[in-house]
């Protein structure tokens, strides 16, 4: 008897993103696998739900790979969870994800909440041909990757930390120009959701002058979008 795999996306901010598949398929589990067991545990609490919880996360998750391999080859179903949105977009479970695959156990992702798809759309970038890069390495390869945007065709859509978003928009004003249009999207499907667009010059001296918070993700417009006017 084979077990099976199912990647689980949870709120990113409110708690309606939870789809009714989700609550369903973690009721019907038999385990648990959470980035952080506190935070997926007080999200079963709200829907009263008892299952058995296990850490997995990116300290550990190369480790515990193949002790939930064998979990699944004997028949049990276990549900992935990052702490907010899809796991495996830049979060643990792709590790996972392939392992599974390679084992012949069955895997399913639902669908459901992640960050950069709101983003992307309220952005007001074309949304037909885009490039998602996830978090931007700290240190080294940060300014190659950023060059590379100066000519790109496509929207561009990366996540970025609020201590590190004026050094982004300095480092993208720096070696993108500083006409190239942005949109930084803060705090997404929460109460104090904000969209701030304009020229990275722009959006550079909100930001120097009223430090970001929260989840935040950037949208870069192509090297020849035009900037969306203000709501």
């Amino acid at each position: 008897m084979t077990g099976r795999l199912t990647v689980v996306p949870t709120p990113i901010g409110n708690l309606g993103d939870m789809t009714a598949r989700a609550i369903e398929v973690l009721r019907q589990c038999d385990g648990v696998l959470a980035e952080d067991t506190r935070t997926t545990g007080n999200l079963l609490k709200i829907w009263d739900i008892q299952k058995p919880m296990k850490a997995f996360h990116l300290h550990n998750e190369h480790r515990s790979v193949e002790g939930w391999i064998q979990e699944m080859g004997r028949g049990k179903h276990i549900a992935l969870c990052s702490d907010a949105g899809t796991p495996g977009i830049s979060d643990p479970g792709f590790l996972l994800v392939r392992a599974c695959i390679q084992a012949g156990i069955e895997v399913d992702c639902l669908p459901g909440a992640t960050a950069f798809v709101p983003a992307l759309v309220i952005s007001g970038f074309p949304c037909d041909r885009f490039i998602f890069e996830g978090f931007l390495p700290p240190k080294k390869g940060r300014t190659k990757r950023i060059t590379s945007w100066l000519h790109e065709p496509r929207t561009i859509v990366c996540y970025e930390s609020p201590h590190r978003l004026v050094r982004f928009l300095g480092e993208l004003v720096s070696l993108c120009g500083h006409q190239r249009p942005v949109a930084v999207v803060r705090e997404i499907s929460k109460l104090h959701q904000e969209v701030r667009r304009g020229t990275a010059a722009e959006v550079l001296a909100h930001f120097t002058e009223q430090a970001p918070r929260g989840e935040i993700a950037v949208v870069i417009g192509a090297a020849t979008t035009e900037i969306p006017e203000e709501d």
